[in-house]
């Protein structure tokens, strides 16, 4: 049975995901090698405890567990059931941490990459007895987001799916099972595709961002939120998503590269929220506001969807 979990790597994910991992009565030890990304993540752990706590989000009765921070990645996966590789996107990155703990650790130790997207089997190259190693996909927030995917490589063990997915169940959440490693999972795939067709409309002029965002929001997400996309066929009907797709699959965008509007402004140094410009412009009392007005509406729109409110 999984009790101890570490984190290796904070980033934006990794607060959240101790948060929510601790509140399901499991012990956490999170490491990053970056102090200050230690220091952050202290502050968002309250944060999202706080998030938790408006969810309603309990404690098991056994109790809540815990998270500590370290900067030390032999003390972190010491006595770790389950590491969680939360590092940027990036095979060489990874493959640096799975050398580094492949001594460190029992070979029975189950090593799962929180990876967005990169397949599991080429992650499983760089690590001894990869039949341990599993996709573990969570969303961002994963605080409040409940789903999380699961992705076999190659080579990992069927009893290693079945601990995550039994685990992520065990402490209320949702576990998908991705039944092939495809790049991008399913979740990835689904939103880059709709992202793909977005910024072609913007960028060809066919509708300014704002305008696009609110509808998709109030549109196919309004819909989304409640009726999944298989769903949505049925009740749309297969007959007329049949004559739709017949005309209108032919226009929409295929493009394979990255979107000049994407390259210009991320050329110019422009990555969104986290530079104070992207597709939109922040100022840092705006994005404070908006990540605190997004969390509460998130948190409403959970509480719908279970029915709680």
């Amino acid at each position: 049975m999984i009790q101890r979990i570490a984190i290796i790597g904070l980033g934006t994910m990794g607060p959240g995901m101790a948060a929510r991992l601790a509140r399901g009565g499991l012990h956490v030890t999170a490491y990053d090698v970056a102090p200050a990304a230690i220091e952050r993540a202290r502050s968002m752990l309250g944060v999202a405890e706080t998030v938790l706590d408006s969810l309603g989000v309990a404690a098991p009765s056994a109790g809540a567990g815990s998270v500590r921070f370290t900067d030390d990645i032999g003390d972190a996966v010491a006595g770790a059931d389950l590491v969680i590789e939360n590092v940027p996107e990036n095979i060489s990155i990874k493959a640096e941490v799975y050398r580094a703990i492949d001594g460190l650790i029992p070979s029975d130790t189950i090593v799962a990459s929180d990876t967005s997207g990169i397949p599991i089997t080429k992650l499983q190259a760089h690590i001894s007895h990869p039949e341990r190693m599993v996709g573990m996909h969570w969303s961002n927030p994963p605080h409040i987001i409940p789903m999380i995917e699961v992705i076999a490589g190659e080579k990992t063990a069927p009893q290693t799916v079945a601990t995550i997915r039994d685990l992520i169940r065990s402490i209320g959440l949702l576990p998908v099972v991705v039944k092939k490693d495809v790049p991008g999972f399913v979740e990835n795939r689904v939103l880059y595709a709709l992202l793909r067709e977005a910024v072609d409309l913007v960028e060809r002029g066919v509708i300014e961002p704002e305008d696009l965002d609110t509808c998709v929001s109030w549109g196919i997400g309004y819909k989304i939120a409640v009726i999944g996309p298989m769903a949505l066929l049925d009740m749309a009907g297969l007959d007329i998503y049949k004559s739709v797709s017949s005309f209108l699959n032919a226009d929409l965008s295929n493009r394979d590269d990255v979107a000049p509007m994407v390259l210009e402004r991320t050329n110019a140094s422009k990555f969104g929220i986290k530079s104070g410009e992207g597709m939109f412009s922040y100022t840092p009392e705006q994005t404070k506001t908006l990540q605190a007005d997004r969390a509460r509406k998130l948190v409403a729109v959970r509480r719908i969807l279970e029915g709680r409110e």
